[in-house]
């Protein structure tokens, strides 16, 4: 690091240096022509002087770089507002990594790259997202290494170290672990704390694969619930299993045995064949002073002085929408209670850019668990009507695009994930809470009236009546039925076809794009050359 300072203090001393010298150049032709009495000239060179300085500097790279990145900082999926909080570094923002390794791809001034990982809990698809910029950086010819301190510390870092298999060498840090153990899935079930609280869970479903019910109706997972998701785990095992063996050059079956056997010392990790080397930091970085002789230089600022790789041509929109779905505005990451989509942002920004007209075609980043069925309603509308207004609309779906994440994508032009994402669970849960017999027993007591029959519907102090009960089912019904027909619209699929991949069930990526719920496997980068596509623009624009 301290090598990095002094590089650094000296590219200063020379940048002042140099920009000293071109501002007494530039002051000195200025004072020459205003000798001559061409005051406005003057001043003009000697502005035109000071502006071409500061682009230059703004945008300087050093002829043998080496990109920093810090994945430990953590990965978002856009940036939010409230960021750094109580001294925290800002999360990167994952279009941006992305954005540079492919800029720095066909960069010639780029040589290498050095990326810490850590323990930072990506999601599947994120981490396939990285590492396919990682491989495309790398197919360049250019050198790639991951470092950690360790990989995961008494905690599960499978992802990380699939993550790391990507790259020409894994570095670890000789006390520390691989925290490659496979896949945990855990869940509560607090059914037998509500009875005892006296909470009575009158909800329902559409179908019996719609689990989110299940915690707080059942004391253990049910039949179906189980079998979703194990197929689940068994389809993301295989891709982790699958990553890793290419990446590390072992055998799918020796990876598996790795699952079993896992954690690793860092000493144990290597003798399998999962770490290169075991070092600390200051080797690492004396290594690659030595080795790729390159400037070390941090990727966002690379990022900004480089600039994007997608600045010219025709335009594209990406639409972010990030967070449980609900109605009205959108929250960043970073807030207080999660991130939001919010169907009023979401759906002004899909109108906005289908009214341009120099937008050609729409991405829209889903990263959704669901949420409100009229708000999914209302963003599913504004796609539609791109498209209707000539604009077409390719989804981009990131770790998760589920229940309404699914419903706002099923009407796009076409639909891309990662294998990894966790897509479908085409259904629908509806009920509440009642709590009478809580208020009871803390020796409350609640009177009413009421004028309606169904004016005690939402009470969470009164059970549904059975004309209520009838009601619930009535309205699981109609919003299940309306939601498979806009799959099988949005689709093209029978109502039988949907009817077999929907029933709430939850599906990988790649399970989803056999089943026909997606027409591609990618990440942002795909999307946005399938938009290209759709829009009928040159793919080498």
């Amino acid at each position: 690091m301290g090598f990095l300072f002094r590089y650094r203090g000296l590219l200063r001393f020379l940048g002042v240096a140099a920009l000293v010298l071109l501002v007494l150049v530039g002051v000195a032709i200025g004072l020459s022509v205003l000798s001559r009495g061409w005051v406005a000239a003057g001043l003009a060179v000697v502005a035109l002087v000071l502006l071409w300085l500061g682009r230059r500097a703004a945008r300087w790279v050093p002829r043998r770089t080496v990109l920093e990145l810090d994945l430990e900082r953590g990965v978002v999926e856009r940036a939010g507002r409230s960021w750094p909080r109580g001294g925290e570094q800002k999360p990167l923002v994952l279009r941006d990594v992305v954005d540079a390794l492919r800029r720095a791809t066909g960069d010639r001034r780029v040589v290498g790259l050095l990326v810490r990982i850590g323990a930072f809990a990506p999601g599947l698809a994120v981490a396939q997202e990285l590492r396919d910029a990682v491989l495309a950086f790398r197919a360049s010819g250019k050198r790639a290494a991951a470092w950690a301190e360790t990989l995961g510390e008494g905690q599960s870092a499978t992802v990380e170290m699939y993550l790391a298999s990507a790259f020409d060498e894994v570095i670890v840090q000789p006390t520390g672990e691989v925290g490659l153990t496979g896949m945990l899935v855990e869940q509560p079930f607090a059914r037998e704390t509500l009875d005892k609280l006296g909470v009575d869970p009158q909800i329902d479903h559409r179908r019996e694969y719609k689990t989110a019910k299940y915690m707080f109706t059942e004391r253990s997972m049910p039949e179906p619930h189980r079998e979703s998701v194990q197929a689940l785990m068994n389809s993301q095992v295989e891709q982790l299993v699958g990553g890793i063996a290419e990446g590390r050059g072992l055998e799918p079956g020796g990876v598996r045995d790795l699952f079993d056997r896992g954690p690793f010392t860092a000493r144990e990790a290597k003798e399998a064949g999962l770490v290169d080397e075991l070092a600390y930091r200051d080797e690492v970085y004396d290594a690659v002073a030595t080795t790729l002789k390159g400037k070390l230089l941090n990727l966002e600022v690379y990022l900004r002085r480089a600039r994007r790789p997608h600045r010219k041509g025709a335009t594209i929109a990406l639409v972010h929408g990030t967070g449980a779905i609900v109605r009205g505005k959108s929250r960043p990451p970073g807030m207080p209670g999660g991130a939001r989509m919010g169907s009023d942002d979401v759906a002004a920004a899909l109108r906005k850019a289908a009214k341009s007209k120099r937008v050609k075609a729409i991405v829209l980043r889903v990263d959704s668990p669901g949420g409100s069925a009229v708000a999914s309603d209302v963003i599913l509308r504004e796609v539609k009507r791109a498209r209707e207004q000539g604009t077409p609309v390719v989804v981009s779906m990131g770790n998760v695009a589920a229940s309404g994440g699914y419903y706002v994508a099923c009407g796009a032009d076409e639909i891309v994930a990662d294998e990894g994402t966790i897509t479908g669970s085409i259904g629908v849960v509806y009920g509440k809470f009642v709590v009478r017999e809580v208020w009871k027993r803390l020796g409350v007591a609640w009177d009413s009236l009421q004028v309606g029959d169904n004016a005690d519907f939402w009470s969470g102090r009164h059970a549904f009546s059975e004309a209520g009960w009838q009601k619930t089912q009535a309205l699981l019904d109609e919003v299940y039925a309306d939601f498979k027909g806009r799959v099988a619209e949005g689709r093209g699929l029978s109502a039988e076809a949907v009817e077999a991949v929907a029933r709430g069930r939850v599906w990988t990526g790649a399970q989803a794009h056999e089943r026909g719920l997606v027409d591609r496997l990618g990440g942002l980068e795909v999307a946005l050359e399938r938009a290209k596509a759709v829009a009928g623009i040159d793919a080498a624009a």
